[in-house]
């Protein structure tokens, strides 16, 4: 996963741009351009072309289906983790991010699944490593001093997708995406990258983000 590099005044000055996150629509918009390119957004299209778009509510089967996917056989240390508990272990960490940064729980908690099925000692062969599978350059820029200690990893995390949805104006999808292909190639494309482990990758969060926000609802 290959994430942005980030100054450190660069966060401190992107955390004071936006306090809230407006990312409550659960509409999902699509559509494919001449180049083959696939377009999802959260956010109702306005103008003349919001014709091309068209409205979708549930992301279809595929790979989102599976734990980790295919990655589960390129990890260095797969996720091994198989006790039931681990999804509510680190409650108190999810909830304080979620606090302190204004991010969803529910797309925080869809990242952890999707990158390490809430297994810390997850170690990807690209080097990103724990819940939120962050880079050793993020954790530099993030200020996380223990990527497998989970609490330190997920505060990283959610202070990159802080800074990642101020740059992209709330859009759900386009933070997703940046998460995990890096936000110069979300500007280079204006969209999600054309490359199928990014598309893939936002398909997967995004059916854990609604099946996790419908769960958090009930929970009231």
């Amino acid at each position: 996963m290959r994430i942005p590099l980030l100054s450190w005044a660069t966060v401190a000055a992107t955390l004071m741009l936006a306090s809230h996150w407006a990312i409550a629509r659960a509409d999902v918009y699509t559509y494919t351009d001449s180049s083959g390119v696939i377009h999802f957004t959260n956010l109702e299209p306005k103008g003349s072309h919001r014709k091309k778009w068209k409205k979708i509510y549930r992301i279809g089967p595929g790979k989102a289906s599976a734990v980790r996917g295919d990655c589960k056989r390129c990890d260095l240390i797969p996720a091994r983790d198989r006790s039931p508990d681990r999804y509510t272990r680190y409650d108190a960490h999810v909830l304080e991010a979620a606090s302190l940064y204004q991010i969803p729980e529910a797309l925080i908690r869809a990242i952890i699944k999707v990158e390490s099925d809430y297994d810390p000692r997850v170690v990807s062969s690209a080097g990103a490593r724990g819940l939120m599978q962050l880079m050793p350059s993020v954790c530099k820029d993030m200020h996380v001093e223990n990527v497998h200690e989970p609490r330190d990893n997920v505060l990283g995390g959610t202070r990159l997708l802080r800074i990642l949805a101020n740059r992209f104006n709330g859009d759900l999808v386009l933070t997703i995406a940046a998460y995990h292909a890096g936000a110069s190639a979300v500007r280079k494309y204006g969209a999600i990258p054309p490359y199928q482990t990014t598309q893939l990758y936002v398909r997967m969060v995004l059916k854990q983000y609604y099946k996790f926000k419908e769960m958090i609802a009930k929970q009231g």
